[in-house]
């Protein structure tokens, strides 16, 4: 008997540009490119193998998937799943826990670059008229900022958090660290969190959303950051307390941030970070790099392959 797999919201990872082929030689495959909540049940009645990206299985609609075995999450984070109420099924959760290192560290700077050498305001500029309207040969209508000997102070050194790091030091950097566990780095500074707020002129961010760490980038915390200081996030949205960062923004108490996610995604209208003063934001695609996104489908049929062989690996739960 053949198993039968779901695929519950498949354009994100593949808008097209790469094949589920291999996924649909081990089983019956169905494949949706997205899913409204009111047709989890409907698109996953009889699926034994179910791969969600953000759709939501929850313990409650996990009562509702009887047949379900494995759920494997085309992505890193997995709260997207209650994991626990999978395990008390017996249901097997898998994620993919290293595919995008290069891209989201990559994307990091493209934001820090954006926010320090200002390439995009400044070609927009030109292209509406700026510089043929010039009377000088050169301008710049914001400041241009160096990174060599700023100092970057990183929040979670995993492995992109560690990437990142190399790549602040390429450019000068000196690096302040914080997390939970300390890996040893050469040229890297371990420091507790207010220190690493207080001295930093870039704070980035680098780990994982929990229940213990939501909404800790506060008032309190922003207020300890230098004015001329800058934070990117990249990691997850409700890591910020968002209305306290773009009062801080608008206050004149940070110089910048650029953002890849928001608390709430797609975003929100009136989401105050939409018009905060110097904030940059980008529809979390620090990830969707062709090659991720390839690497990415690779270990998740990689993932059901292996559960299938019962050699499970990236297990969660």
């Amino acid at each position: 008997m053949s198993v039968k797999i779901t695929v519950l919201d498949s354009y994100t990872l593949n808008p097209g540009d790469l094949s589920w082929d291999s996924l649909k030689t081990l089983g019956e495959t169905k494949i949706y490119t997205s899913t409204p909540t009111e047709l989890r049940a409907e698109h996953c009645k009889g699926a034994q193998i179910i791969i969600t990206n953000k759709t939501p299985i929850d313990a409650a609609f996990i009562q509702e998937i009887p047949d379900a075995r494995y759920i494997g999450i085309s992505a890193t984070g997995f709260n997207i799943v209650d994991v626990e109420a999978a395990r008390k099924q017996g249901i097997m959760v898998t994620n993919i826990p290293d595919y995008g290192t290069d891209s989201v560290a990559q994307h990091t700077f493209a934001l820090l670059l954006e926010l320090t050498n200002q390439v995009g305001f400044h070609a927009d500029s030109v292209a509406k008229g700026g510089w043929v309207n010039s009377s000088y040969w050169c301008y710049w209508n914001r400041p241009i900022v160096e990174l060599v000997h700023k100092t970057m102070g990183i929040v979670g050194m995993g492995r992109i958090g560690q990437r990142v790091a190399e790549i602040a030091q390429a450019f000068g950097m000196k690096v302040l660290a914080y997390s939970r566990t300390q890996k040893p780095m050469a040229n890297v500074k371990w420091v507790g969190l207010e220190e690493l707020f207080r001295e930093s002129d870039v704070v980035s961010l680098h780990l994982p959303l929990t229940t213990q760490n939501e909404g800790f980038i506060n008032k309190d915390l922003i207020l300890r950051m230098k004015p001329n200081a800058l934070l990117i996030n990249t990691a997850r949205g409700p890591l910020l307390d968002e209305q306290a960062v773009a009062d801080a923004l608008n206050n004149g108490q940070i110089a910048g941030a650029a953002l890849d996610v928001l608390c709430q995604e797609p975003a929100a209208a009136n989401n105050p970070l939409l018009t905060a003063k110097n904030c940059i934001i980008t529809p979390h695609n620090a990830w969707a790099s062709l090659e991720a996104r390839s690497r990415l489908m690779n270990i998740l049929v990689d993932n059901v392959r292996a559960f299938l062989a019962g050699k499970p690996q990236n297990v969660v739960n």
